[in-house]
């Protein structure tokens, strides 16, 4: 009777297992910036960190078998965060570098841009390459590929690191900084917004720091990262990418 009443529980078991497959998913955490749309932001309404990675990574763990948990940090601090276990997955607008590589694993490429050009309105000049600002002095976001790039080429009499761009929309919009670099797509999505109204993208500069986007993962999580990269592929060919790219005013690129 013992006996029969083990196999009981043990069926049991099972079967409730099999029924509550959404609920016995792991959650991994997911670090995302609050100052990246539209790629990352803070939404106030919701409290909450939205955006192109955002609805990226949640519809990846859809199709692989997990849960996300987006934990909001500074762009600086996503690598140390990952390394040290404090999260599982980087998700946010982050390029694919050599040096990052030696650090961290990412996924595919997902996303293609370089850098924009910011000045004040009042700037009318048409800069096309950054020799156009030898001798001036620029910002740019801290731990981007941009400011390492620009601190290297030593044009400038100096590269102020900011720590989010709308602090280097918000300086070059007061005349307080003769230009910034940062993030094309976030540059120009902030200023649809029309609130740096005394700032422009200047749209004759070409970009000298060109990369992809792609989702980071710790060294040797090959199991994860191999997860993440078949169902990204399985979200470009559905057309999923296309979609969420569209909902946030990005044109899908050719693979």
């Amino acid at each position: 009777m013992a006996l029969k009443r083990l196999v009981q529980v043990a069926m049991a078991a099972v079967v409730l297992t099999a029924a509550m497959p959404a609920s016995a998913q792991k959650v991994l955490k997911v670090g995302s910036t609050p100052t990246g749309v539209p790629f990352t932001f803070l939404d106030t309404k919701t409290n909450s960190i939205q955006g192109i990675m955002v609805d990226l990574i949640t519809e990846i763990g859809k199709d692989a078998g997990f849960q996300v948990q987006i934990e909001p940090m500074q762009f600086s601090t996503l690598i140390a965060s990952l390394t040290s276990n404090k999260i599982d997955i980087i998700s946010a607008a982050m390029f694919v570098t050599p040096a990052r590589k030696e650090v961290i694993d990412f996924s595919e490429p997902f996303y293609s841009y370089g850098e924009g050009l910011l000045v004040p309105k009042g700037d009318s000049k048409t800069y096309t390459k950054q020799d156009d600002l030898k001798g001036e002095v620029v910002g740019a976001q801290v731990g981007t590929a941009f400011v390492d790039a620009l601190k290297k080429s030593g044009l400038f009499s100096e590269v102020k690191a900011y720590d989010t761009i709308p602090d280097i929309l918000r300086d070059v919009n007061a005349g307080r900084l003769k230009a910034g670099f940062a993030d094309y797509p976030i540059l120009a999505y902030n200023l649809k917004q029309g609130g740096f109204p005394e700032a422009r993208i200047v749209e004759s500069y070409k970009p000298a720091t060109i990369g992809s986007v792609g989702i980071g993962v710790r060294k040797g999580d090959t199991e994860l990262l191999a997860k993440i990269n078949a169902s990204l592929a399985k979200l470009k060919a559905n057309g999923t990418v296309e979609k969420i790219l569209d909902k946030w005013g990005l044109k899908a690129q050719a693979s």
